[in-house]
């Protein structure tokens, strides 16, 4: 049998969860069955560049200079143009895209070149808590476009499949859901002498009980809300910690916010971190206070790792979190709920185990093992249809 030709075009690779989950997809897909290619723009404010990891699974990788985040007419005129070029010569099977402006350039250009199928995963839209009003107009705009060359839309849950309807952006027949997958094997809770000895080595005191999020610091992720509600909590528990582990261009903002909030000795912020399980596993609670998520796969690690969950009630959150039994969901914008349920666990490790348990058993159902399967039958699924695939 012929191999299959995939290319897939994200904006960038970087150690986001759009990123992740292209990663697992791109590495998982049955090589006896597909020849696939990688093809993404620089990482612009984060340290994290996956190349190496790429290339040490032998995956084809396309680098676009011009192929960036923001818009910017002529960088993106180029990266159109460099995309329909590659195309063009190299006859690619399917196309699948990922992330908002990769979407749009790769979708447009591999219809341009004439590819059979267009694919493309958006990782949740950008329809409400990322830009002003005018801009997100533009983007729903954009969409409606584009979806009429596209012939699936990967959404990640079934309240961003919703989302589609509601914005009236895909019609109902393109839509199909794929939750994303995590590599569940690496998520294997420390023991206690190792949670000890790791907290020893972040200079933390061993009996820290430890709130924790995870997550590129930025407005959509919602990390302003936390802090505000840090401050409720701490008059009551002094000595518990507040950890923020990822990076972006809100950590002065948030530095400055605890500081003049006289919170300061109780939030610690770690960067970048290549070791995200073993800093999950030494939290005690779990929070992400996003504004939007498409799905949050972040809290399926937090979950195999046995964590109870705060969480907002936003974008594709609540399929992961079920409200009194592995976690606790609160409006977005919100300190004050988001103080409420985080004491309430704090108060009682019973309901933090319990919550973590049910968590566990939950997590089970999104293994990249499983999200990759549902991948490589959407594609055999369009191979058909097209009449493309031969034995």
């Amino acid at each position: 049998m012929q191999k299959i030709k995939v290319l897939h075009i994200i904006t960038r690779m970087d150690k986001g969860g759009s990123a992740e989950n292209t990663f697992l997809t791109i590495t998982g897909l049955n090589k006896d069955n597909y020849e696939v290619t990688l093809m993404s723009g620089p990482v612009e404010d984060s340290p994290q560049d996956r190349t190496k990891e790429i290339e040490a699974h032998d995956i084809k990788y396309i680098f676009i200079f011009e192929l960036v985040r923001d818009i910017s007419i002529i960088k993106d005129l180029k990266t159109l143009f460099k995309i329909y070029d590659f195309l063009r010569k190299e006859k690619f099977d399917i196309v699948h895209t990922h992330t908002s402006k990769a979407g749009l350039l790769g979708r447009l250009a591999a219809k341009l070149a004439g590819v059979p199928i267009i694919v493309h995963t958006p990782h949740g839209h950008v329809f409400f808590g990322y830009f002003k009003p005018a801009k997100t107009k533009i983007f729903i705009f954009l969409e409606k476009l584009a979806s009429r060359i596209t012939d699936k839309i990967v959404a990640l849950t079934d309240r961003e499949k919703d989302d589609y309807r509601l914005f009236k952006t895909t019609p109902e027949e393109k839509a199909v859901v794929i939750n994303s997958g995590v590599d569940l094997n690496r998520f294997k809770e420390l023991s206690f002498t190792e949670k000890q000895s790791f907290k020893k080595e972040l200079g933390l005191p061993e009996n820290a009980l430890i709130v924790g999020t995870v997550g590129r610091l930025a407005p959509v992720k919602g990390q302003e809300f936390l802090i505000e509600a840090v401050k409720n909590i701490i008059p009551k528990y002094p000595s518990a910690l507040f950890m923020f582990a990822g990076d972006g261009h809100l950590r002065q903002n948030l530095e400055r916010k605890a500081l003049e909030m006289g919170i300061k000795e109780n939030v610690v912020f770690l960067g970048w971190r290549d070791d995200v399980d073993k800093i999950i596993s030494i939290y005690d609670i779990f929070v992400l206070p996003s504004l939007n998520e498409g799905m949050g796969r972040v809290l399926v690690e937090a979950m195999a790792l046995g964590k109870p969950i705060v969480a907002s009630h936003a974008g594709g959150i609540p399929d992961l979190i079920r409200h009194g039994k592995n976690g606790f969901l609160v409006p977005p914008r919100n300190p004050e709920q988001l103080a409420k349920y985080i004491q309430i666990l704090i108060e009682d490790k019973e309901k933090r185990e319990r919550m973590g348990q049910a968590g566990k058993k939950i997590a089970l159902n999104f293994s990249k093992e499983v999200m990759i399967e549902k991948i490589a039958s959407l594609y055999d699924e369009l191979l058909t249809k097209k009449n493309i695939l031969s034995s």
